[in-house]
């Protein structure tokens, strides 16, 4: 038998600080643009300067005769490299992509030789001896275009007339995707006592780890083998999608590195072209060659997020029941769809509208388009942010119709507790939860029923006060794979882990989910230790490796906790069984008579008979008297794929003050309730809410991607793309409720990217709740001083 495991043995749920700090703290990790290999040379790519034309010639001559330049190539030297494929279409729909040999979506052409379709589409590359002589040369290249006409909005790329983006997709519609019950929401809209309707906009945003991406590529003659490093969250899926979809070369012949990532939010999970390029180009030349974005690289090229534009209707009665939900959205796709791009703006988006509220009927419907714009991936918290602003929204404007607190509304149409597990209509089941009680504390947190007095004594010195509140649910633990194909997935979303019991007693975990900054090594570190009651100072974990650790999916979604982890909880088990069945013939008892406690063995009511971990450990490298039965040493592994997703869900409630002569609007209090299920180090998870919140009101208060009627990205730099800093960061209060998911066994949910997805709702609520004696009823993010200025001064602010 064994002892009580998880979090009741002690480690597991402990606040231990993150063993990976001190190298980051003290500029000691790793990170791409730190590996530089003997030999290496400097690759530069050439990015479009027109958002659409025709290439009509491209000169290299004067780059080729620069100095240092070893290579200049186009896309006619790489004409048999496949295309990069995308990997997750609209499930179920009909849908329209750029061809790939094997028949599958293909996205984009590692270099483009006809026709560029967004500012900064690759056309070209240059390999020197330095970067600076790389990036000289990159100069010199000419370019000839033929301009087409362009266009950038989702909505006016479905129009009659809108120009053309690719041959395969007519009329630019990726897909027409719906979810939910059309006819059923429709009458009940129809037949409701009171709707209300809004037409939002989830601006364009993009994604700013501190870490632009990188890649080095190492191709090894002699053995044939390919070695890829790289600033990404999925190593095991980008050796898949390279070797066997774009490369052409043996699986077995790509190594894929991923050292220390700094950050990422959902953009290192996509194939990008610079990752074959590099592979080429060190085979052609026959040594290393490293490739460094730069900022303004990063955002003309990284994928970037959100980018809906909606029209959504709530029916409901006067006495606060709402009834029925109903949106329609556009969803800009940019020029290619990344890998997983689509799938981010449909089904992430569409089924995720309900958010915690019990509703009788829903039903949503997305265009999703192709335009001349950086192509869309995930951001922290996609698609659900995006349902969870246009939800929220919606319940504070029916609270006004109606004449109710909004709070008290929110409070009537919460999924009741005993209505779990919940399907809310449009394609999840939600787990567990207790809706109300987070709700309740949330409220009873932020001191909501001092508000009134609160923005008395604001108004006294000049100020709006306002309030806003928000509460989401978020799918997260992204698998089951066969669930997942059905959302249009193409691959695998398990998660796997191995863990082998060194002779002298220490432990490796190898597992599939890469960090990128989430502090994998001391989590799953954590996992083992508690499993196999020993100290997590002897574990030591290896990731972002794929000749190290076994297969694996990645970091997205968040789900490295409730996914990579119980695959960790599950191997360490295993090893737990082999060594109460191998306890039993080192202690000379029966096996029903071994127990297994605290990292060791010993006999039920005789403890002196005993053998420790690391004596069981060596007992088993020897494997000296082992039963035919018992393999010698402790290697395991595990492939877990749970039965269903998780749902984590929340409480956010925001206080903005609006100075009146200014229009400034500062957070001055921010409370969230979270919960994630079991958590495994609250003190990780604690800053990651911290960050996620952060991260929200960015977007609320002053992020966008602003593009011109030529399709240049105006915002391409960090002096007009505004982000958060520290002194934007209002005064936290965070707590958490507990309900774990019946789904792992760890009982976790996603934490990572969780709290990004209600403050952003919170926030636009609290500056209208501030505004409301004026008539304003909505004002479009970001909620930047002039927007609010002009609304307090009656010249905007109300519906769009």
């Amino acid at each position: 038998m064994t002892a009580p495991t998880g979090e009741s043995a002690g480690v597991l749920g402990a606040p231990l600080d993150s063993r990976e700090d001190p190298q980051l703290l003290r500029g000691e990790a790793t990170y791409v643009a730190d590996i530089n290999l003997p030999g290496t040379a400097h690759m530069a790519i050439l990015g479009s300067t027109v958002a659409h034309a025709r290439i009509l010639s491209i000169q290299t001559k004067a780059a080729e005769q620069m100095p240092g330049v070893l290579k200049v190539a186009t896309a006619a030297d790489f004409a048999d490299v496949m295309p990069l494929p995308c990997i997750w279409i609209p499930g179920g729909v009909e849908s329209h992509f750029p061809p790939h040999p094997y028949g599958l979506p293909g996205a984009r052409p590692v270099l483009t030789g006809d026709t560029v379709r967004h500012v900064g589409d690759a056309i070209a590359v240059v390999v020197a001896e330095t970067p600076k002589q790389a990036a000289a040369a990159l100069a010199a290249i000419s370019v000839d275009y033929e301009p087409l006409p362009v266009v950038t909005r989702a909505d006016h790329a479905l129009a009659e007339g809108a120009p053309q983006l690719h041959e395969a997709v007519p009329g630019n519609l990726n897909a027409y995707w719906t979810c939910g019950d059309k006819e059923a929401t429709d009458a009940a809209i129809a037949g409701a006592e009171v709707t209300v309707e809004l037409d939002l906009v989830n601006q364009r945003t993009i994604n700013s780890p501190i870490e632009p991406r990188g890649a080095v590529g190492d191709y090894n003659p002699v053995t044939g083998e390919y070695t890829l490093y790289a600033s990404t969250q999925g190593p095991h899926n980008h050796r898949f999608l390279l070797s066997a979809l774009v490369l052409g070369i043996p699986f077995n012949k790509l190594r894929v590195i991923a050292p220390t990532v700094g950050g990422s939010f959902g953009t290192k999970g996509y194939l990008y072209p610079d990752m074959a390029l590099v592979l080429l180009l060190s085979k052609a030349l026959g040594r290393p060659v490293k490739w460094v974005d730069t900022r303004t690289g990063l955002m003309n090229s990284t994928v970037q997020g959100r980018d809906h534009r909606q029209h959504v209707t709530l029916a409901g009665t006067r006495d606060g029941r709402m009834t029925a939900v109903r949106c329609t959205s556009y969803a800009n796709l940019g020029a290619y769809p990344s890998t997983i791009g689509p799938g981010v703006a449909t089904a992430l988006m569409g089924r995720s509208i309900s958010g915690m509220y019990d509703f009788d009927a829903a039903f949503c419907e997305v265009y999703a388009a192709f335009t001349n714009t950086v192509p869309l991936g995930a951001q922290r918290g996609s698609g659900r942010a995006e349902a969870a602003f246009l939800m929220e929204r919606l319940v504070d404007r029916y609270a006004a119709e109606i004449g109710m607190d909004p709070a008290e509304v929110r409070r009537r149409n919460l999924v009741p507790a005993e209505k779990f597990p919940y399907d809310n209509g449009l394609g999840w089941t939600y787990d567990s939860g207790n809706y109300r009680e987070n709700f309740d504390k949330a409220l009873e947190l932020a001191g909501y029923a001092d508000m009134p007095a609160r923005k008395a004594e604001a108004r006294a010195r000049g100020k709006r006060l306002g309030v806003g509140l928000a509460t989401y649910v978020a799918i997260c633990g992204v698998g089951p794979s066969t669930r997942m194909s059905q959302e249009g997935m193409l691959g695998g979303t398990w998660e796997s882990a191995n863990i082998r019991v060194h002779p002298t007693g220490e432990v490796t975990v190898m597992v599939g989910s890469a960090s990128t900054g989430q502090s994998h090594g001391t989590v799953f570190a954590q996992v083992a230790a508690a499993e196999l009651g020993i100290d997590p100072a002897t574990v030591n974990v290896y990731q972002g490796d794929t000749l190290k650790a076994p297969y694996g999916q990645g970091t997205y979604g968040s789900r490295s906790y409730s996914m990579a982890a119980p695959a960790v909880a599950l191997t360490a088990r295993k090893i737990k069984s082999k060594l109460v069945k191998a306890g039993a013939v080192f202690l000379g008892i029966p096996e029903e008579k071994v127990v297994y406690e605290g990292g060791k063995v010993y006999e039920d009511g005789n403890p002196e008979n005993t053998k420790t971990f690391a004596e069981l450990a060596m007992s088993m490298w020897y494997g000296w008297g082992l039963p035919p039965e018992i393999e010698p040493a402790l290697d395991e592994t595990t492939h877990f794929d749970p039965p269903d997703f998780n749902y984590p869900f929340g409480s956010h409630v925001a206080v903005v003050e609006v100075d009146e002569l200014t229009g400034e609007t500062e957070v001055v209090a921010y409370t969230a309730v979270d919960d994630a299920g079991n958590i495994g180090n609250p003190k990780i998870v604690h800053g990651q809410i911290e960050g996620s919140i952060l991260h929200g009101l960015g977007q609320a208060l002053m992020e966008a991607a602003e593009y011109d009627a030529d399709g240049r990205l105006l915002t391409s730099d960090l002096t007009r793309y505004a982000l958060p800093r520290a002194a934007d960061a209002p005064f936290f209060t965070l707590d958490k409720t507990v309900t774990p998911s019946p789904h792992n066994p760890l009982g976790a949910k996603g934490a990572g990217e969780i709290a990004t997805v209600p403050p952003a709702a919170a926030v636009v609520n609290a500056v209208v709740d501030a505004l409301s004696d004026l008539g304003v009823t909505h004002i479009d993010m970001p909620v930047t001083p002039e927007k609010v200025w002009r609304a307090l001064q009656g010249q905007g602010g109300g519906d769009r």
